[in-house]
């Protein structure tokens, strides 16, 4: 097969990941906005005793996701509307030219990506994800704090439209077990396999999808590997499909844009989302598949 190696499609400045020391080399710019995603249980706490000095808090839940009561519809983490995240970007003190970093607790696949994946899809060129997470800047020095961080207050930031490809359950009906698609499940392999399911109602996967397990972007340090390598690894699951004809996702939307993140800093143009994912496919009286180990 011909592998195809496309770039991706939307302008970028600067890599989508940075590293410790070059965070730390940008701290006094004025143009600079740190976000902490962590998300979780004590999250919020654990912000609150300490963070990167600077680093202002964003909640997956309230901020990045537009949770409905019923979470058959959209999953557990649909996306914000448009005008919701307009006002979080505000509310944070965001504009169209800051150069926004953005952490996590858990090497960028907690709400990190997500973060990024969005603004990224409402045309926000100066964004990237620190690589190695909260942990990895203090081993690197970055000062940290317990204050209350006061956003600049900055005009509105407007935004139009999700720019980057989204699929949504009917798309995953018609092509999940069409090989000239490719669905990518990132959660781990026995939720994938069915053996467990922590969060969600029902064990197991979409019919047709693969798995990828979003920690295969890492290397053994928590580091994501060299974009070489994921460009390797990707071009050989992708085989010869446009990205168009690939969806990836996760269990809510979430960890999935890991996967997504990683794709980027591949150099690879950006796959689509489903954001649903499993907690909206499992919820549907859609076909379930598992590969439980005899």
């Amino acid at each position: 097969m011909t592998l195809i190696v496309k770039v991706i499609n939307m302008p970028q400045d600067i890599s989508p990941i940075i590293k410790p020391d070059e965070l730390i080399a940008l701290k006094d710019k004025s143009e600079l906005v740190i976000i902490d995603a962590s998300n979780g249980n004590g999250a919020k706490e654990n912000y609150a005793a300490e963070h990167l000095d600077g680093a202002l808090y964003v909640d997956l839940n309230t901020q990045l996701a537009n949770i409905n009561v019923d979470v058959s519809i959209g999953g557990r983490h649909p996306l914000p509307t448009l005008e919701q995240f307009s006002e979080t970007l505000t509310s944070l003190g965001i504009t169209p030219t800051s150069h926004v970093v953005v952490y996590d607790d858990k090497n960028g696949s907690n709400a990190a990506a997500r973060f990024w994946w969005m603004l990224k899809s409402v045309g926000h060129q100066k964004v990237q994800v620190l690589d190695g997470g909260f942990q990895a800047a203090i081993k690197a020095g970055f000062p940290t704090s317990s204050k209350t961080e006061i956003p600049l207050k900055k005009e509105p930031y407007k935004i139009e439209n999700w720019l980057l490809p989204l699929a949504d359950i009917y798309e995953i009906d018609k092509v999940a077990q069409d090989t000239g698609f490719l669905v990518v499940d990132v959660r781990d392999e026995e939720r994938y396999n069915g053996e467990k399911e922590p969060i969600d109602l029902v064990a197991g996967h979409i019919p047709g999808a693969i798995n990828i397990p979003f920690t295969t972007n890492l290397d053994s340090n928590g580091f994501f590997l060299s974009p070489e390598e994921l460009k390797n690894n990707y071009l050989k699951e992708f085989e010869d499909r446009a990205a168009e004809n690939v969806i990836v996702h996760c269990g809510s939307g979430v960890t999935a844009c890991h996967t997504l993140l990683a794709i980027a800093y591949a150099g690879l143009e950006i796959p689509k989302l489903y954001v649903g994912s499993w907690s909206e496919w499992s919820r549907n009286n859609r076909l379930i598949a598992t590969s439980k180990k005899e």
